[in-house]
Order: C-alpha cells, then sequence, then structure tokens
C-alpha cells in the first residue's frame, strides 16, 4: 500500500497493484501484439484497452515503471476507483464523483487480469476476487473519521460542476 497525498490536504491509501518492478522496454514494446493501444511521448507511456489505462515511465536505465495505477477512463482522462461502503463511484482528479458502472468494473478487471499477465505480474488471491479499489473511506460509527465518506475523500456529486 502507498499513501498518496491529495489536492487540500487530503490523503488516501492506493490498495492495489503494488509494484515496485521495472518492466524491459521490450515488454512494454510488445503490449501492442496482446491488443493493447500503447502511445509513447517523451519517456511516459499510455496503455489502454477496454476504457481503462495505465501509465508508465521511462527510467534513466531505458526500463520502465508504473506510474498511474490501472483505472477507467472518462473523457480521456483517468479515475480512482473509490469503495465508499454502500457503492463504488469513480473520482476525478477535481473531486467529481460518478457511479461506477457495471460495465466499467467488468473492463477494468478484465484490462487488469490482461496487463498483468502480459508484464508477468503475480495476482494475489483478493485481487482475483473482484474489483481492488484504490482507496476505501468508510465508518458507520457518526464522529468517527469515514463517518461522511464524500468528506473523508474531498467528493462531490458529478452534477455539479
Amino acid at each position: 500500500m502507498r499513501e498518496v497525498d491529495r489536492p487540500g490536504g487530503l490523503s488516501y491509501t492506493l490498495r492495489m497493484w503494488n509494484v515496485d518492478e521495472r518492466f524491459e522496454a521490450k515488454l512494454i514494446e510488445s503490449l501492442p501484439s496482446r491488443g493493447f493501444t500503447v502511445r509513447s511521448t517523451r519517456g511516459v507511456t499510455r496503455v489502454e484497452n477496454y476504457g481503462c489505462a495505465a501509465e508508465l515511465r521511462q527510467t534513466p536505465d531505458g526500463r520502465y515503471h508504473m506510474t498511474l495505477l490501472p483505472a477507467v477512463l472518462m473523457n480521456g482522462q483517468f479515475t480512482r476507483l473509490w469503495d465508499a461502503g454502500y457503492q463504488k463511484f469513480l473520482l476525478t482528479d477535481d473531486g467529481r464523483k460518478f457511479p461506477a458502472l457495471a460495465a466499467q468494473l467488468a473492463g477494468l478487471r478484465r484490462f487488469n487480469e490482461e496487463l498483468r499477465a502480459a508484464l508477468g505480474v503475480p495476482t494475489y488471491y483478493n485481487e482475483a476476487l473482484g474489483s481492488t479499489c484504490h482507496l476505501s473511506t468508510y465508518d458507520r460509527v457518526k464522529g468517527r473519521p469515514g463517518a461522511v465518506p464524500d468528506e473523508s475523500v474531498g467528493a462531490r456529486s458529478s452534477n455539479h460542476q
């Protein structure tokens, strides 16, 4: 798990793809032959499929490491999958939340499975059971952090533009 700070002093914990590995360039170059769309710009590579994407950056030794974990794309932008305790949502960088649809979760799961297989990253038991969220913040006890899930992650309704 990795702690990530967000604007406004909010932070959350990444709970999926705890990967510190470096991947050979040849492996990244093979991804299009496995059905992925791969775009590279100045050492940053975006891998896409099923409406989802991940980002890898090239290191000085020519290998790649993952900098943005697999996520559902909305309007070409990465989202974070959030388990609010009662429903899963997609969070945008500007704090808007959208209910995660079954088709989006299925696409994310398939993307995760296929990208892991292509990169040789093992899948652990809890990750193979279903959607693993980028963050989980909820607590049903009034007055504790997480009691109001939206406040915990700085989310606001998607209809408040």
